[in-house]
């Protein structure tokens, strides 16, 4: 699942007219990067929520063949946040363990690798398994802890979720379906029970929140994929289709 329901108030006036998931960095959408990534780790069935300009990421996005995947929607009146979000589409998502992206995030972790983890909250006893990343300046307090492969809320040495994760369904089972609901409070929960793990991430990632990281991203994304160049010329931030 991709989450894509946000309505992006740091990244306006922007978002006034496109969906924040199909601002453009490196020449595709940021949600393209994800589409692309995930048919190259062979993960084709996608659900995508939406709510502000939803119809404009349908409209764009289509059912998903161009990209290698398969597209579902599950349409929300009003955004319900990341965990309501997840219980809204659950019919859509089934009842195995599922990965869940943020629209708005970027990584160049191996997605392939880190969804094999799914196998342990389908024979064990954990409820998430959750990337973390070293803090970002502009969340320099982090989340939560990691150690020993379980992700906890003590105080020393935390770490910053990365919006990247692998849920099994029974995590949100006591939510009702339509209604707002963060999933911060269900983490902390699980955490209190030690059925939540985790794993670092030390490569490239980027919570592209605002427009200074969105062309922090577009800058860094031109340079890979044209390691000489001198110059970068400023980038289109919209998708047109």
């Amino acid at each position: 699942m991709i989450l894509a329901a946000g309505r992006g108030e740091r990244m306006r006036p922007l978002t006034d007219t496109c969906p924040k998931p199909l601002l453009v960095a490196g020449g595709k959408p940021l949600i393209g990067h994800h589409l692309e990534r995930l048919a190259e780790a062979g993960l084709r069935d996608v659900v995508i929520n939406h709510a502000h300009l939803g119809r404009m990421l349908e409209d764009a996005l289509g059912d998903g063949s161009r990209f290698g995947v398969s597209i579902r929607y599950s349409a929300e009146e009003a955004a319900l946040e990341t965990a309501g979000g997840i219980r809204q589409a659950q019919e859509l998502l089934g009842d195995d363990v599922f990965l869940v992206i943020n629209g708005d995030v970027f990584c160049d972790f191996d997605i392939g690798a880190f969804a094999n983890q799914a196998r342990h909250l389908t024979s064990g006893d954990s409820l998430a398994h959750l990337m973390l990343v070293t803090n970002p300046p502009h969340h320099s307090a982090g989340d939560f802890t990691l150690k020993g492969g379980r992700v906890s809320e003590a105080p020393e040495n935390r770490l910053t979720y990365a919006g990247i994760g692998l849920f099994h369904p029974d995590l949100f089972s006591g939510l009702v379906i339509g209604e707002r609901a963060a999933l911060g409070p269900l983490l902390r929960m699980a955490m209190a029970r030690g059925r939540v793990s985790g794993e670092r991430h030390d490569g490239y990632w980027i919570d592209v929140g605002t427009p200074e990281r969105l062309a922090e991203l577009d800058s860094h994304l031109k340079k890979s994929q044209n390691p000489g160049a001198q110059r970068e010329s400023k980038a289109d931030t919209r998708f047109h289709g």
